[in-house]
């Protein structure tokens, strides 16, 4: 009896670091794919756990033809494997039937995302002028444009934004050094550092507009961005990464410029482009935004690249 309640401990213990292997925010991404896949198996009469890869390969045929993304498909079919590997059963996510099928899809449809605006330097600037301009609150005006400078010059994702501590900051005759403790592409919470320099126009500058912020909210501890209450009196709640998206979405707006193809990562890829507009190398914004894979990076240096090495310059008109 004692075997069988060890056996059913270690199965618990396993389970569980299974799905400790991956972050909270990932597993329930995870979930949120696996239940659309679940409501597409009830209404076809498809079994859908454990289910077989030609009923994957139906399903990502079904998504296609409502246009989604190449990436939307193969987010799916590793959130389904996961899913399926999480409650202990096997199921080939690269057989024929859904490979073959996804490569299909591609060659018919073309697989070119077309990606959310990046904020480059003249918006951005734009938008700190607006702030500037316009929001009288001084607690509130350096709060958010804190955030954003923060946001374009470290090319933080959102929710790295909003999980930074006041222990995280560390001011030194150079600028900002800012401890990392945890990210999307450091599951393991080995943590990074980024530096950030003091810019030369102190208007744009993301040290010195913090530094005014916790001189100014007199944060000492805690969440470095948080939550107003009303009357614009400080919480101690931390700031959610939608609020950051929502920010960006308003001061765009303020700054007179159209704000529908623009997010919250517009701040991250804009410093991307920016960067390699201005000729840094690949492994140096890598190190800053912490993309593990060169990929992305490729992308953002080969749009910068559009217009400065277009083969169009050397005809002359």
């Amino acid at each position: 009896m004692d075997l069988i309640n060890n056996i059913r401990a270690i199965k618990e213990e396993t389970l569980l670091n299974l799905k400790s292997s991956k972050a909270n925010n990932t597993v329930r991404a995870y979930k949120s794919d696996f239940n659309d896949f679940e409501l597409f198996c009830a209404k076809n009469g498809f079994k859908s756990l454990p289910t077989e890869p030609k009923i994957i390969s139906l399903y990502i045929t079904y998504l296609s033809t409502k246009d989604a993304k190449m990436s939307t498909l193969k987010r799916r079919i590793v959130s389904i494997g996961v899913i399926h590997k999480i409650k202990g059963h096997y199921l080939d996510t690269k057989h024929p039937a859904i490979i073959e099928n996804i490569m299909g899809i591609k060659r018919r449809k073309g697989s070119l995302q077309k990606g959310k605006k990046p904020i480059l330097i003249n918006n951005l600037k734009k938008i700190i002028n607006a702030i500037d301009e316009n929001i009288k609150d001084e607690i509130k005006r350096l709060r958010d444009r804190s955030i954003i400078l923060m946001g374009f010059s470290g090319g933080f994702r959102r929710n790295e934004l909003v999980s930074l501590d006041y222990n995280d900051l560390d001011f030194l005759q150079e600028g900002l050094k800012i401890t990392l403790r945890k990210s999307k592409t450091d599951q393991f919470g080995e943590g990074s550092i980024k530096g950030l320099p003091y810019f030369d126009n102190t208007q744009y500058c993301p040290v010195i507009s913090t530094s005014k912020w916790l001189e100014i909210s007199k944060i000492n501890s805690g969440p470095l961005f948080r939550r107003f209450k009303k009357g614009l009196r400080l919480s101690d709640n931390r700031l959610t990464d939608q609020t950051v998206a929502l920010l960006i979405k308003e001061y765009l707006n303020l700054a007179g410029i159209d704000n529908k193809n623009y997010s919250g990562h517009s701040l991250r890829s804009g410093f991307a482009t920016a960067a390699a507009e201005s000729g840094a190398e690949e492994r140096n914004i890598m190190a800053m935004t912490g993309h593990k894979s060169t990929e992305m990076v490729r992308r953002y240096i080969k749009e910068a690249n559009l217009f400065k090495n277009n083969a169009l310059n050397k005809i002359k008109i």
